[in-house]
C-alpha cells in the first residue's frame, strides 16, 4: 500500500469514507483473491492519478464483517465510489482501469 492509499475498517468507515470530504474508492479484497491482488496496482496508480481528488480505500472484507455486508458484497473484488457519504457508483470484478477512470471522473466531476 502506498501513500497515497488508507486501509479502512469496521471502526474508522464513518470517519474515513462516509465523512470524507473527497470522493472515497473503497475497494473490497482479500489477501488471497487473485483478482483483488492483480487491480491493486491500478488503484495504486489512479490513487496517485487523483490525489487531492479522490481517496482510495481498502477494506480487507476477511477482517472486517460489517461494513460488506452493509454493502450487500458478495464477491470481490468490490469496489464503490462514495461521495457526501452516499454510494454513487460500483463495479464488480478486475475491471480495466479506463473503466475505473471513467466512473473516478464522473464522482469528481
Amino acid at each position: 500500500m502506498s501513500q497515497n492509499t488508507i486501509n479502512v475498517t469496521d471502526s474508522n468507515f464513518e470517519s474515513s469514507v462516509l465523512k470524507s470530504n473527497v470522493p472515497v474508492l473503497v475497494d473490497f479484497w482479500a489477501p488471497w483473491c487473485g483478482p483483488c491482488v492483480a487491480i491493486g496496482p491500478v488503484l495504486e496508480n489512479l490513487a496517485a492519478e487523483f490525489s487531492g481528488k479522490l481517496v482510495v480505500a481498502k477494506m480487507n472484507v476477511d477482517e472486517n464483517a460489517n461494513t460488506p455486508a452493509q454493502f450487500g458484497v458478495r464477491s470481490i473484488p468490490f469496489m464503490v465510489i462514495v461521495k457526501n457519504g452516499k454510494v454513487i457508483d460500483s463495479v464488480v470484478g478486475a475491471v480495466p482501469k479506463a473503466k475505473l477512470s471513467d466512473m473516478i471522473t464522473k464522482a469528481i466531476g
